[in-house]
C-alpha cells in the first residue's frame, strides 16, 4: 500500500506549518478540526415565518446542487444549518430552540472551510424571545416592576419556578410539557398551540413591559436590557458580524428583501406573516416599534459592517401587487432571483476560500497522522482533572542525562481512563518538554490509538508508518521499506538513534492488546526496551487481557516503569464533580450531595463520575431526588444516560440514530446520519410533523444537533481522510449501544440495508422513496390506508407516487472527478470505500455487491490507483465466499494475474481486463456485466479497447493432496456444493474436503473395512459404501451417521470358481439400492429409508451394469451376451429381457434417454443398439451400430446434457454419436504410442475434454475442426483419472501422486472458442467495408474471418503455397498467387475460385484503386497490367520494380529499381517518368503521399528526403536527415497530407520528422519498437514495442501495443499483448487495429481518443458487445472450405495469353466486374488452352 521510499521525502520549506505541526504532533498548534476534517457549513439567520419560501425553495433546488458541487470539487460536505426547516412552528420561540441555534452558529463561525453566514433580511424584525432562564435577583426585580406597572404577573409565578442548583440562583420556565396538560399526545394539537402562543404573548408583554420601565428608570442598563427586548434576528445578525475582521466577513452574506408602500397592506390577513403588526382599536397597523428596530439592523448596522469590510450585502426592492399586496407570484419571482444568486455567491466564496486538499488522497502517511491527532484533541477535550499519574508521565518524559531508559507502562481496567490520559499526555508532551528544555526545542511527538484504524491495528503498517514519521521529522533517507517485520523492527531501533536533546523523540501507544495476533506480536519481542536518553515510549494496555501485562514485566523489571490506574478517592471525586459543575453555574443542594456521595461510595472510576456529572447538571432544586436518581456502575449509568435522551427526543428515532452510528464501520458524519434517517419511514413516521409532507421529506437537522449534544463527550468526533466522523469515545458505550439498540436481528437486518441502499446511491439524484404510514399516521392525517380492491392498476400507481417524496440523498461515485477533462485528478469517496462491501455483506444483498461493487470497473480502477490492490481482491474473495459464483472466482484469479502490470499502469486495467474476459464471457455469463462497465468507463483513462480477444485462457485448478499414491484412492464423488467432495481411501476412510480451503469437513471411519466404492443419493440424503465384506453400509450424509448395514448375498448356483465373491457393483435410485456379487445373476434391491433387503432381480446372464431409470420406476441390467433385463422397483417384476445381434461382448454401460423414451446398450467394443422404451414390456429395436474393429476397449461413456450425443472414449479412440440418426459424426484417433485415460464433453457439447496415458496434461479439442486447442499441464503428476461433475460443470482430475485437481470445464472450454490457423500470420488483408479480415500464414490457404465476431467463415485452398493477396475496394474479389505459378480470382461471399490464370511467378500483386485492373509483377519474365473483368491483358511492364505501388490517380506504377526511383503507365507500360540518383546512392524507401496524387516521398542512402513529384519529374522538398540516422532503418510512415514522416529505427526512440520544415522530433518509446503504422488522418501512431522487463515476463507480457497522439507526444493507450505479434494492420476508416499472432489467431481493437456517442456505436456493433448484449451464447458459423480450380482457364507464355474462348468485353466500373468474370467461368470451365 505505501510507495516505496515514502521515508525518503524531504520537509518542503513551503509546506504549510499546519503540516509540519501534524508530523512532528503538535497538537496545540493544530485548529479545532485538523486540515481534513473540513466541511461547508453555513448558518442560516432568518425570520421564519416571512422567509418559510425562500428557505423552502433553497432547500429543494439550491442545496443540493452546493452540496454537488463541494463533493465533486473539494471532496467535502456542504452542510446548511436552519433549525427552523422541519420544525414545528409552535417550537420557533422556544428557549431550548434559540439557545441551540446561538450554540450551533458559533460553531459554524468557528469550524466552516468556506462560507459560514447567510442573513435573510425581510420586513419583518420579529417578535421578543422568551426567557428560558433568568437570574433570580434580575427575575424578582423584573416581576416588581409589572406590578408596579399595574401587570397581571400571575402567568409568570405560575410559568417560571425558582432553581437553588442554579449559580446563582434563577428561576426558569417549566417545560410546556408539564404545563399543557396533554400537550404531546393531544387528540386536538391546535388547542394546545393555541393556549401556548396565548401564554407565550403574554409573558412576552410582561417582560417587554417591565424592562422598558426599569431602561427609564437606569434600573437596568441597556445591554442587559437588550436580551429581553432583541428578536433573535437582530442577535444573531449582531454576533455574527458585530465584532468580525474584514477577512472573516468576506465568508459571510446577506440578502436584503425591502417591500414598498407595505405599510398600506397591512390589513391584508396574509401579510401578517411579513410585517410586524398590532391590533389597534378599529384596524390592523404595522408595529412601528419593531419596524424601528428592524431599520436599526438593516439600514443602519449592515451598512456600517459593509462600509468597514467587504460583507457581500445585496438588496432588492420588490413591489406590491396592488390588491393582493405580497402575493405569492410576487414573492416566487423573488425566490426565483434569489436561488440564483445564492448559489453564485456560495460558489464563488467557496473556490476563494476552500483548497482543494489533495494531499491525503496521495499521501496515506500524512491521512494517518491526522486522524490519530483528531482523535487525540477529541479525548484530551475530555480530560476532566489533573491526577498524580500526569504528573508521573510529565517526569517521565522530561530529558534525563543517565543511562538508557525503559518505556513506561499505564495501565488499569476497563473506564479507568488510559486512553484521555495518554491523550493529554501526547497534547502536553510539546509544551513541556519546550518548557524544559528551551523554546528553541523542536520535539516530536508521536501518537497512535492501536485499532481505530486500519494502519494501526496490524503491527506491520503500525512500525511502518511510525518508522515514516520519525524518517520525516529527522530527514533521514529510507531507500526502500523492508518486506520482513523482524527488518522493519531494526529499521525503527536505528531511527530511534536519530533523536537528539534539540528534537528529543516521544512515541504513545494507546491499547496494545487492540493489536491484531499475526508474527506473535502479543509477545512484544517487536518493542524497543532500551531507549536512548532523547526517546521516551508511553504504552497503555488492560491488566487481565492477552498475557501483555506479565510478558510486559518480564521485559521490564523496574516497577518505577510501572503506572496504574485505579479508583480515586471519593472526596477528590465529590470535589472534582462540584468544580465540574461551578465552571457551568451548577452546584446541588446539600439534600442532594447524600445521594452523590453514596453513588461515589459505589464506584469512583472517571467514566462513572463524568456520568453523574452528566446526570446531576440537569437536576433542579425542586426535583425529588432518592437513591434510585444515580446509578451504582458505569454500565447502569450509560443505559441510564440512553434512556434520559429517549424521553427527551423520542425512542425511535434514537433506537434509529444510535443503531445506525453503532453499525457504521467506521462511524457517520453529521450529514449521512441526516440523510439516513430522513430514508427510514419507521424514524420519520414517529418525528415528523403532518403539514412537513412534502418535497424534499427529511428529518429537521435540530434532531440531530441536539442528539450530539445530549452525547456530548460520549459520541465524539474523529476526522478521517476529508470528513469528520461521529464514533463512540470508548468500546464500553460501543458495547452497550450495540446491546440496547442492534439486539433484534430484524431491525439489524433492515438498518444494514438501508444503509446499503444509501452508499449505493440508490434514492439519489430525485429518486423518489415511497413514505409509508402507520394507522395512527393515516388518521391524523386523514388519509385513507385501505386500498380499492376494484381500483385500476393506473389508479394504484398514482397513489403510490402521491407518497413518494424526493429524501435529497446525494449520489455515491466512487470518485468525485474534480475535472472531466483530466480523470486522474480526483476526490476518492472513501466513505463509500469503507462502509458499502460492509452493509452489503451483512445485509445478504449478493446481487448488489456482485454487480454494483465488484463488477464494477469505477471501483476497481479506484481501489488499484490508491493503492488498495491487496484490499479489492480480499472483497472480492469475500464476495465469493457469499456467493459461490465463479465468476468472481475468475476475476480474482485475472487480477492476480495483471497485478504487476495494473499497479505500473492503471490506465490499462480496462483493455486489460477486456482482453482476458471476451473469451470466456461465454462461459462465465455474469462477467458481461463488467465487459460493460469497462466499455463505459475505461476509454476515460485508456483508449484502446480490444473488440475481439484471441488470448489463450490462463488458468490453474485447486489442487488437494489427498494421499501418498494414487493407487490409495477408491473412489472421488463430487457433490452439489462445487467445492465440496467425497474420498474414500482403500485403508476404509470416507472424507468429505473442502478443496478450496483445503480442509477437512468430516470423515467416516468405515471400522477397518476394506471399501469397494462410495454412492451418493441425487438429493445426497443418503452416503451408501460397498465394503470387501459384501456389505452395504448406509450412512446419513449429512450426519455421518451409521444407519444400517446390510449383507449383499448371490444367487446360489453363481459365485466364483474356489473363491469368495466379493460385490461387483453397485448404484443407486431416489430410493433404493441395487448390488451384486461378481460372477452373479441376481441384483439386490434394498430400501434405503429402513435399510432392509426387499427382493432379488434374477437375469439370464452374469450381470455387468445396472441403471435406473430417472424416475426411479426401472431398473435396467446389462449382462454378459450382451443382454439387458428390464425390472419394476415398485413390485420387483422381471418386465423385458432383450440382447443385441452382437452378443459376443457383454454390456459396458446402459444409457437412459427418458426425453426420446429410448433406452442404449453399449458393449464392451463400443457397440451400441438402441432400444424404444415406450411400451416398456416389449421394447422395440431402433437401431445398431457396429463399432468392431477396434481392438481397444470402451475407457469411458457419457451422454451429453441435452442428450443428443453419446461420447464413447476408448483407448485408441474417441467416437461421438449423434443420437438423432445414431451415426457416429466425429472420430478422433490416438497416436500409435498413445493411450486414452478418459474424455468427457463441454457443457455445449462443441469441445471434448480428454486425458492420455503417462501424461500430465489435459487437452481440449475442438470437435467441428478436429483442432486441440488447449493443453494444460498439470504440476502435480501424469493423470490417471477424470471425473466430471454435472451439477456445476466440474472435472475432477486425479494424479499419480495422489493429488485431486478441480477443472471449471466452462473455462476450459472457452479456449477452443478462439480460431487459429496454426501457423503464424505472415500477411493481413482488411476489405474496404472492414467487415472480413484475410491472412496469409504460408501455408495453401487463404482465411477469411469475419471481423465483427473473430471466426473464420471461409478457406480458400490453393494447388500451392499463396505468396501475394490483393482485394477490390468492396472486398467482393481477392487475386491470389502461389508458388506453382498460378494466379486465381476468387468471388469472396461464395467461395468460389472463378478464374485461374497459369503460367508465370509473381513476385508481387497489385490492383488499382477502380478495381478495373490487376497488376501482376514477376522478377524473371515480363510483369503484365491486366483487366480484372475479363483476364485480358492491357500491357506488359518489361522493366523490374521492387515494392511498386499504385498511384491514387490510376496512371503510373512507381518502383524502386536499383539508384531509380521509376512511374511506370499503367496503360502503355513503359516508363514515363524516373528520378535517377548520382552513383552509388540508393533509394532506401519510398512512400505514396494519398492527398497529393502524384508526389512521392523517398530516403536515399546519404540520408536525404525527398519529397518528387513524378508529373513534372521535379524535386519539390529536400530534407537532410543527422549522419548515420539510416543506419538501422525499419520502417518509414507518412501523413496523408504529407507534412509529417515516422522513422524507426529498431530502438526505443519515435522519430517525427516535420516534411515542411524540416525539423526533427525524438519521442522516446515505451520499448523496442518493432512495427509502427501512422492513422489514415495522421493524428495518431499505433506501435507495438518488446520490453526487457522481468516483472513483464512474469506475467507472461510478450510486447506492448501503443497508441501514440501525434499533436502532443501522448501515449492515450497501452494493452498488453501475450503472444508473439507477427502482423500489424490498421483500418483506413474506423481507427482499428488488427494485429495477427504467432499461433495463427488475430486479435482486434479499436482507438477511442474521447468518449461520445460514436464510440458507443462503435463498441456496440463489435463482436464482444455483441456477446454482452444476446442472452445466448453466438453461434459459431460453419467454416466453408472452398478449394481451387484443378484446370486453369488461361495460361501466360512469353507475353501471351491464349483462352478458351475470347471474351473481350470491357468492364466500366467496377459493379460489372461480378458478371463478366462469373460468364468467363461458365464458358470456360471444361476447357483448358495451351500456347
Amino acid at each position: 500500500m505505501w510507495p516505496s521510499g515514502v521515508g525518503s521525502r524531504q520537509p518542503c520549506p513551503r509546506e504549510s506549518a499546519l503540516r509540519k505541526a501534524a508530523i512532528s504532533g503538535n497538537i496545540n498548534a493544530l485548529p479545532h478540526h485538523v486540515p481534513t476534517g473540513r466541511s461547508v457549513r453555513v448558518f442560516i439567520c432568518a425570520n421564519p415565518d416571512d422567509t418559510e419560501a425562500e428557505r423552502n425553495a433553497l432547500k429543494e433546488h439550491v442545496y443540493p446542487k452546493l452540496r454537488d458541487f463541494c463533493r465533486e470539487n473539494y471532496g467535502i460536505e456542504f452542510q446548511v444549518v436552519d433549525l427552523y426547516w422541519g420544525a414545528d412552528p409552535e417550537e420557533w420561540d422556544s428557549p431550548e430552540l434559540q439557545r441551540l441555534r446561538m450554540k450551533l452558529l458559533e460553531e459554524c463561525l468557528k469550524t466552516s472551510a468556506g462560507p459560514c453566514f447567510v442573513g435573510l433580511v425581510g420586513e419583518k424584525y420579529g417578535s421578543i424571545r422568551v426567557p428560558g432562564e433568568v437570574e433570580s435577583a434580575e427575575f424578582e426585580m423584573i416581576l416588581d416592576a409589572a406590578v408596579e406597572a399595574g401587570l397581571d404577573t400571575h402567568i409568570l409565578e405560575e410559568w417560571y419556578c425558582r432553581d437553588e442548583n442554579s449559580v446563582p440562583p434563577a428561576y426558569y420556565l417549566k417545560p410546556k410539557a408539564q404545563m399543557l396538560k396533554n400537550y404531546q399526545n393531544s387528540v386536538s394539537p391546535t388547542k394546545n398551540d393555541k393556549a401556548w402562543r396565548n401564554v407565550s404573548e403574554e409573558i412576552k408583554k410582561i417582560f417587554r413591559t417591565a424592562v422598558l420601565q426599569l431602561q427609564e428608570k437606569g434600573t437596568m442598563k441597556s445591554a442587559e436590557a437588550k436580551k429581553f427586548l432583541c428578536s433573535a434576528l437582530e442577535d444573531e445578525l449582531d454576533f455574527a458580524l458585530g465584532k468580525q475582521t474584514p477577512a472573516f466577513l468576506k465568508k459571510c452574506v446577506c440578502y436584503i428583501r425591502k417591500i414598498s408602500n407595505f405599510d398600506r397592506f397591512a390589513k391584508i390577513p396574509e401579510m401578517t406573516r411579513y410585517m410586524d403588526t398590532v391590533v389597534g382599536s378599529d384596524r390592523v397597523m404595522r408595529n412601528q416599534e419593531s419596524y424601528e428596530r428592524l431599520l436599526k439592523v438593516r439600514d443602519e448596522f449592515i451598512p456600517t459592517i459593509v462600509a468597514a469590510s467587504n460583507l457581500r450585502v445585496y438588496s432588492s426592492v420588490t413591489h406590491c401587487d396592488m390588491k393582493l399586496g405580497y402575493s405569492q407570484e410576487v414573492e416566487s419571482n423573488y425566490v426565483e432571483g434569489l436561488c440564483k444568486q445564492f448559489y453564485e455567491d456560495m460558489v464563488d466564496i467557496i473556490q476563494a476560500t476552500v483548497q482543494q486538499n489533495l494531499g491525503t488522497e496521495t499521501d496515506p502517511l500524512y491521512d494517518e497522522i491526522l486522524q490519530h491527532l483528531s482523535l487525540c484533541k477529541s479525548y484530551a477535550d475530555l480530560y476532566q482533572f489533573k491526577t498524580e499519574s500526569l504528573d508521573y508521565v510529565q517526569e517521565y518524559l522530561l530529558p534525563s542525562k543517565g543511562s538508557r531508559m525503559s518505556p513506561l507502562v499505564v495501565y488499569g481496567g476497563p473506564c479507568t481512563g488510559k486512553t484521555l490520559l495518554l491523550s493529554e499526555v501526547a497534547k502536553q508532551a510539546y509544551t513541556w518538554l519546550q518548557k524544559e528544555m528551551g523554546p528553541e526545542t523542536d520535539p516530536v511527538v508521536i501518537v497512535r490509538f492501536i485499532g481505530s484504524s486500519q494502519l494501526s491495528t496490524d503491527l506491520r503498517t503500525l512500525l511502518q508508518s511510525i518508522c515514516e514519521q520519525i524518517a520525516i521529522n529527522y530527514r533521514c533517507l529510507i531507500h526502500f521499506l523492508p518486506n520482513k517485520i523482524q527488518e522493519m523492527r531494526e529499521l525503527l531501533i536505528n531511527l530511534l538513534g536519530e533523536s537528539s536533546f534539540h528534537r528529543p523523540l516521544v512515541i504513545v501507544l494507546d491499547a496494545l492488546e487492540q493489536l491484531s495476533d499475526a508474527d506473535e506480536v502479543r509477545k512484544l519481542w517487536w518493542l524497543p526496551i532500551h531507549l536512548p536518553r532523547t526517546v521516551r515510549i508511553v504504552v497503555s494496555t488492560l491488566p487481565n487481557k492477552h498475557g501483555i501485562l506479565q510478558k510486559l514485566r518480564q521485559l521490564i523489571h523496574d516497577e518505577g516503569y510501572y503506572v496504574e490506574l485505579i479508583q480515586r478517592d471519593r472526596k477528590v471525586c465529590s470535589q472534582t464533580l462540584k468544580q465540574q459543575l461551578l465552571e457551568v453555574k451548577r452546584k446541588v443542594t446539600s439534600g442532594q450531595q447524600i445521594y452523590v456521595n453514596e453513588a461515589l461510595a459505589k464506584c469512583t472510576l472517571p467514566m462513572f463520575v463524568n456520568l453523574i456529572y452528566r446526570e446531576v447538571v440537569h437536576w433542579r432544586s425542586h426535583k425529588d431526588v432518592d437513591d434510585r436518581s444515580l446509578c451504582s456502575t458505569v454500565h447502569e449509568s450509560i443505559e441510564q444516560l440512553f434512556y434520559s435522551v429517549e424521553n427527551k427526543l423520542g425512542q425511535r428515532f434514537v433506537f434509529r440514530a444510535l443503531g445506525y452510528i453503532t453499525m457504521a464501520k467506521a462511524g457517520l458524519t453529521e450529514v449521512e446520519l441526516e440523510d439516513i434517517l430522513s430514508l427510514d419511514n419507521i424514524v420519520l413516521g414517529d418525528v415528523i410533523v403532518a403539514t412537513y409532507l412534502k418535497n424534499p421529506l427529511r428529518i429537521s437537522y435540530d434532531l440531530v444537533a441536539r442528539l450530539k449534544e445530549e452525547l456530548g463527550g460520549y459520541l465524539v468526533e474523529r476526522q478521517v481522510r476529508n470528513v469528520t466522523l461521529m464514533v463512540w469515545a470508548n468500546r464500553h458505550l460501543h458495547l452497550i449501544a450495540q446491546k440496547l439498540y442492534l439486539s433484534n436481528e430484524e431491525d439489524v437486518h433492515q438498518m444494514h440495508s438501508l444503509l446499503a441502499e444509501y452508499f449505493l446511491g440508490a434514492w439519489a439524484g430525485g429518486r423518489k422513496k415511497i413514505f409509508t404510514y402507520d394507522n395512527n399516521h393515516f388518521t391524523s392525517l386523514n388519509i385513507s390506508h385501505h386500498k380499492n380492491p376494484h381500483q385500476q392498476p393506473s389508479q394504484e400507481k398514482t397513489s403510490s407516487d402521491k407518497y413518494s417524496y424526493d429524501r435529497q440523498t446525494p449520489e455515491q461515485p466512487w470518485v468525485f472527478q474534480c475535472n472531466l477533462l483530466e480523470p486522474d485528478i480526483f476526490f476518492v469517496n472513501h466513505r463509500k470505500m469503507t462502509e458499502l462491501v460492509y452493509h452489503l455483506t451483512r445485509s445478504g444483498r449478493t446481487d448488489d455487491l456482485m454487480f454494483g461493487v465488484i463488477m464494477n470497473f469505477s471501483w476497481l480502477y479506484t481501489m488499484i490507483k490508491i493503492g488498495q490492490f491487496e484490499k479489492a481482491l480480499t472483497d472480492i474473495d469475500l464476495a465469493y465466499s457469499y456467493t459461490q459464483e465463479k465468476e468472481l472466482k475468475f476475476l480474482a484469479t485475472t487480477l492476480r494475474c495483471i497485478k504487476v502490470k495494473v499497479l505500473k499502469n492503471p490506465a490499462s486495467l480496462s483493455a486489460e481486463l477486456q482482453q482476458r474476459l471476451l473469451p470466456v464471457v461465454t462461459s462465465l455469463p455474469k462477467l458481461r456485466h463488467l465487459l460493460l462497465e469497462c466499455d463505459k468507463d475505461g476509454p476515460k483513462y485508456c483508449s484502446i479497447v480490444p473488440l475481439h480477444s484471441s488470448m489463450d485462457v490462463t488458468y490453474s485448478p485447486e489442487r488437494l493432496p489427498l494421499c501418498s499414491s494414487y493407487m490409495q484412492i477408491v473412489e472421488i464423488l463430487p457433490t452439489l456444493a462445487p467445492n465440496i467432495v467425497l474420498v474414500a481411501l482403500e485403508d476404509g476412510s470416507v472424507s468429505t474436503w473442502d478443496v478450496e480451503s483445503r480442509q477437512l469437513q468430516r470423515q467416516i471411519d468405515t471400522a477397518k473395512s476394506v471399501v469397494l466404492g462410495i454412492r451418493l443419493t441425487t438429493d445426497e440424503k443418503y452416503l451408501v459404501v460397498a465394503t470387501t465384506k459384501n456389505t452395504l453400509l448406509i450412512y446419513d450424509n449429512h450426519k455421518s451417521c451409521l444407519l444400517s448395514e446390510v449383507e449383499i448375498k448371490g444367487s446360489k448356483q453363481g459365485g466364483v470358481a474356489g473363491g469368495v465373491a466379493f460385490i461387483n457393483g453397485f448404484t443407486l435410485s431416489t430410493h433404493h439400492a441395487l448390488a451384486w456379487l461378481e460372477a452373479s445373476k441376481d441384483v439386490n434391491v434394498i430400501d434405503l429409508l429402513y435399510g432392509w433387503p426387499l427382493y432379488q432381480f434374477h437375469c439370464w446372464y452374469e450381470v455387468t451394469c445396472v441403471q435406473c431409470s430417472p424416475d426411479g420406476m426401472y431398473a435396467f441390467c446389462g449382462q454378459y451376451l450382451n443382454t439387458a433385463s428390464i425390472f419394476h422397483l415398485g413390485n420387483g417384476d422381471k418386465l423385458a429381457t432383450v440382447t443385441s445381434e452382437f452378443s459376443g461382448g457383454f454390456v459396458k454401460s446402459i444409457l437412459v434417454l427418458d426425453t426420446l423414451n429410448q433406452m442404449v446398450m453399449v458393449d464392451n467394443e463400443g457397440s451400441l443398439s438402441v432400444w424404444n422404451t415406450k411400451e416398456i414390456t416389449n421394447p422395440r429395436l431402433m437401431e445398431d451400430y457396429d463399432c468392431r474393429g477396434d481392438d481397444s476397449e470402451v475407457v469411458g461413456i457419457e451422454l451429453s446434457e441435452d442428450q443428443r450425443s453419446i461420447l464413447i472414449c476408448k483407448a485408441r479412440s474417441i467416437e461421438v454419436l449423434d443420437t438423432k440418426v445414431w451415426k457416429m459424426v466425429e472420430k478422433f484417433k490416438a497416436k500409435r504410442t498413445e493411450r486414452f485415460v478418459a474424455a468427457v464433453l463441454s457443457k455445449n457439447g462443441q469441445s471434448i475434454v480428454a486425458s492420455m496415458e503417462n501424461t500430465s496434461s489435459i487437452f481440449v479439442w475442438r470437435r467441428d475442426s478436429g483442432q486441440c486447442m488447449a493443453s494444460l499441464i498439470e504440476i502435480s503428476g501424469a493423470i490417471v483419472k477424470l471425473i466430471k461433475s454435472t451439477h456445476h460443470n466440474l472435472l475432477l482430475s486425479v494424479a499419480s501422486s495422489g493429488v485431486l485437481s478441480v477443472w471449471d470445464i466452462d473455462i476450459i472450454t472457452a479456449m477452443s472458442n478462439i480460431d487459429k490457423t496454426g501457423k503464424k500470420i505472415q500477411t493481413l488483408l482488411l476489405s474496404g467495408r472492414e467487415d472480413y479480415v484475410f491472412t496469409m500464414d504460408g501455408s495453401e490457404a487463404v482465411h477469411k474471418w469475419n471481423f465483427s465476431t473473430g471466426f473464420i467463415e471461409t478457406v480458400f485452398k490453393h494447388e500451392g503455397i499463396v505468396e501475394n493477396c490483393v482485394l477490390t475496394s468492396s472486398g467482393d474479389l481477392m487475386v491470389t498467387s502461389d508458388d506453382k505459378s498460378s494466379q486465381y480470382i476468387w468471388q469472396t461471399t461464395t467461395g468460389e475460385n472463378i478464374f485461374r490464370i497459369n503460367g508465370q511467378k509473381i513476385s508481387q500483386l497489385l490492383i488499382t484503386h477502380n478495381d478495373q485492373f490487376v497488376v501482376s509483377l514477376c522478377e524473371q519474365d515480363a510483369s503484365r497490367v491486366w483487366r480484372l473483368g475479363t483476364g485480358h491483358k492491357v500491357c506488359n511492364i518489361l522493366v523490374t520494380l521492387q515494392n511498386a505501388l499504385v498511384t491514387t490517380a490510376n496512371t503510373f506504377l512507381v518502383g524502386s529499381s536499383k539508384n531509380k526511383l521509376l512511374a511506370v503507365s499503367l496503360w502503355s507500360g513503359s516508363v514515363s517518368k524516373k528520378f535517377v540518383c548520382d552513383d552509388g546512392i540508393t533509394i532506401v524507401n519510398f512512400k505514396l503521399i494519398p492527398d497529393c496524387p502524384d508526389c512521392v516521398v523517398f530516403i536515399t542512402s546519404t540520408e536525404t528526403v525527398i519529397i518528387w513529384s513524378v508529373a513534372d519529374e521535379s524535386v519539390c522538398r529536400r530534407v537532410q536527415l543527422p549522419p548515420n540516422f539510416l543506419k538501422n532503418l525499419e520502417d518509414f510512415q507518412i501523413s496523408p497530407n504529407g507534412k509529417v514522416g515516422i522513422v524507426s529505427k529498431g530502438d526505443e526512440n519515435i522519430n517525427v520528422l516535420d516534411l515542411h520544415s524540416g525539423k526533427l522530433r525524438l519521442v522516446h518509446a515505451a520499448g523496442i519498437i518493432w512495427r509502427q503504422k501512422l492513422s489514415r488522418d495522421g493524428r495518431y501512431l499505433v506501435y507495438v514495442c518488446f520490453r526487457n522487463c522481468e516483472e513483464d515476463d512474469d506475467a507472461g507480457v510478450v510486447s506492448n501495443l501503443i497508441v501514440m497522439r501525434l499533436a502532443d507526444g501522448k501515449s492515450i493507450g497501452m494493452c498488453s499483448l501475450y503472444k508473439t505479434p507477427t502482423f500489424l494492420c490498421l483500418s483506413q476508416r474506423a481507427l482499428n487495429i488488427i494485429i495477427g499472432f504467432e499461433d495463427g489467431s488475430i486479435g482486434t481493437y479499436t482507438v477511442v481518443d474521447r468518449v461520445d456517442a460514436a464510440l458507443k456505436i462503435k463498441i456496440a456493433t463489435s463482436n464482444s458487445r455483441q456477446i454482452v448484449n444476446n442472452a445466448s451464447q453466438k453461434v459459431r458459423p460453419k467454416c466453408g472450405n472452398h478449394s481451387f480450380k484443378t484446370v486453369a482457364d488461361c495460361i501466360w507464355r512469353e507475353s501471351t495469353e491464349v483462352f478458351s474462348r475470347d471474351s473481350p468485353i470491357n468492364v466500366s466500373d467496377s459493379g460489372e466486374v461480378y458478371t463478366q468474370l462469373h460468364n468467363t467461368c461458365i464458358d470456360v470451365k471444361s476447357e483448358q488452352s495451351v500456347y
